[in-house]
């Protein structure tokens, strides 16, 4: 079985960026990624500085390109058990069938969005459904835009928020949803209000066209913003032991140290607002804090070995 320092779950921006650092530091270090990220229906990336306007794949090409070329290996695959392992090691399972060992973890699965299951509405994920204004909002600035909001408190505020990049726009909500002062402050924005349920998502021309109502009216929009339900990819944590939050996230400190000893977790497996150039600070930000609790633990096991050793 072969034997690494550190074990990444999960090859994304975090997992790629705790690699780099931990690869550069001199540590045996292996990526195993399922080749599924989140945002692969995107074109693009934004926001990312220096990055600006690159394709997610070509970022994360790039990412284990530079890996590689410090030692660290890489795998496509998933990770299906991880367990407790004599002398501090962790033993990772991978779905293909080997094993291999482990100093230290870092899980960096990511999550997945959950969005209503309207017609139409998963086909154009990623393209003109879009659900984080700040990731897509100069794209489609000024054009004709909608929000189906998800019933939470906040979710009229995200409506105002989408409000920065358009003068048009009308949110989508059944009757009787909102209340006086969230109907004051989105007429007081001119923001329209389509009270009714929404039928489907129509397409024309391989674009958004618009959104058809319960009540058969044809609302034209260019681009809907969808706040999605997060659902971390968390089972590797939940069953490592890992203590989670009333919110059902996994417990943190700054570093990503979770509450196991030996693991950690980074990017948007812990935290579901992280975009991509957050998540790759997470990375590595929990690389640093690896590497300094392996230094501890080595400076531990060679003072105990000098201590067993008899001066003549």
């Amino acid at each position: 079985m072969s034997e690494y320092d550190v074990v990444i779950i999960g090859g994304g921006a975090a997992g790629l960026s705790a690699a780099l650092v931990l690869s550069r530091a001199r540590r045996k270090v292996l990526v195993v990624d399922s080749g599924s990220p989140r945002n692969a229906p995107a074109a693009h990336m934004q926001g990312f500085l220096s990055r600006d306007g690159l394709a997610p794949a070509a970022l994360l090409a790039a990412g284990r390109e530079e890996v590689a070329g410090y030692g660290g290996q890489l795998v496509t695959g998933t990770v299906t058990s991880v367990t407790g392992a004599a002398r501090n090691r962790f033993e990772v399972q991978l779905a293909a069938g080997s094993r291999v060992s482990a100093r230290r973890l870092l899980v960096a699965t990511g999550l997945r969005d959950e969005i209503p299951g309207i017609p139409g509405l998963r086909e154009r994920w990623g393209r003109d459904v879009l659900h984080c204004p700040y990731c897509h909002g100069w794209e489609v600035r000024g054009q004709r835009l909608g929000v189906l909001p998800d019933g939470s408190p906040g979710s009229v505020r995200y409506a105002q928020i989408v409000r920065q990049w358009t003068d048009d726009l009308v949110v989508f909500v059944p009757a009787g949803r909102l209340t006086s002062e969230q109907r004051d402050g989105l007429t007081a924005r001119a923001i329209e209000i389509a009270e009714a349920g929404v039928n489907r998502i129509v397409v024309a021309d391989g674009r958004m066209a618009g959104v058809r109502l319960d009540d058969g009216r044809l609302v034209r929009r260019d681009a809907l913003f969808v706040p999605p339900r997060f659902v971390p990819n968390d089972g590797l944590l939940a069953g490592l032991g890992c203590d989670m939050g009333e919110d059902g996230w996994v417990i943190t400190g700054p570093d990503g140290r979770t509450s196991v000893v030996g693991v950690w977790a980074a990017g948007n497996v812990a935290n579901p607002r992280a975009q991509v150039i957050t998540a790759a600070g997470e990375g590595s930000a929990a690389a640093i804090a690896i590497n300094a609790d392996m230094v501890d633990e080595e400076v531990r096991d060679a003072v105990n070995i000098l201590g067993q050793v008899t001066v003549p």
